[in-house]
């Protein structure tokens, strides 16, 4: 895991930064092998990694499932949110200040999760999304609680020629403007890293807020899977 956290490290974190502010989204290098997206993928299989399984047609979420993992997490899950997280924090507290809010974001994961268990959020919130032909996610925000941190990842673990369709979509609704959409063109291996709920934007009046959603186009042939990075526990 040493491995990961200093190629996560030595990412050019102002440019991922930039893009964010860009396009609402980040796009990294290929950072997981084709054998460790399989190993995460193949964890979807077993019951006993997993605190909670959605099906999402009975929530009007879409079509499909998604299982949030319980803890303790698998190791790179945790690898990841652990060598994510302080680079993160340090765009997250860039909005901060721009947006003139109070929320400075602690410099390491263990201080944000000991904060948010203070706000009654004790449950883990990565998870393994399973998308199938004709599986769909409806644009939406990840809060799960009062302490909801600004962004996060999602680590596409199919082969490319795995499915066809299943875009990552973001939506962004701009004050007093039409809204934006954007498709992100991640490959396996890769880590997106999006907004969780708003991100700041500049006009002619300075900084503001623009709502953010995201979601999942329709998967036309094959399977999709995903693991979701989020940062916050949940309520």
């Amino acid at each position: 895991m040493e491995h990961l956290s200093q190629a996560i490290s030595a990412l050019d974190w102002r440019a991922l930064a930039q893009s964010l502010d860009d396009l609402g989204y980040a796009l990294t290098p290929r950072l997981l092998d084709a054998e460790t997206c399989a190993a995460l993928a193949a964890l979807y299989a077993d019951d006993g990694r997993f605190r909670s399984t959605v099906t999402m047609a009975r929530h009007g979420f879409g079509k499909g499932e998604y299982r949030y993992f319980a803890y303790p997490l698998p190791v790179m899950v945790q690898a990841l949110r652990t060598a994510l997280y302080p680079h993160l924090a340090h765009i997250a507290n860039e909005w901060s200040e721009r947006l003139g809010l109070s929320d400075i974001w602690p410099n390491t994961h263990e201080a944000l999760l000991a904060r948010c268990h203070a706000f009654g959020q004790p449950r883990p919130t990565p998870l393994l999304l399973r998308y199938r032909t004709g599986d769909y996610n409806c644009l939406h925000q990840d809060l799960y609680g009062p302490i909801h941190f600004p962004l996060q990842a999602v680590v596409m673990l199919s082969p490319d020629d795995a499915y066809t369709g299943g875009a990552l979509t973001l939506v962004e609704n701009r004050p007093r403007m039409q809204s934006r959409v954007e498709v992100v063109p991640i490959r396996q291996g890769q880590i997106a890293l999006i907004p969780v709920r708003d991100k700041p934007r500049l006009s002619s009046t300075g900084w503001s807020k623009s709502a953010m959603r995201h979601g999942v186009s329709t998967v036309l042939s094959g399977e999709r899977q995903t693991l979701g990075v989020i940062f916050h526990d949940a309520s």
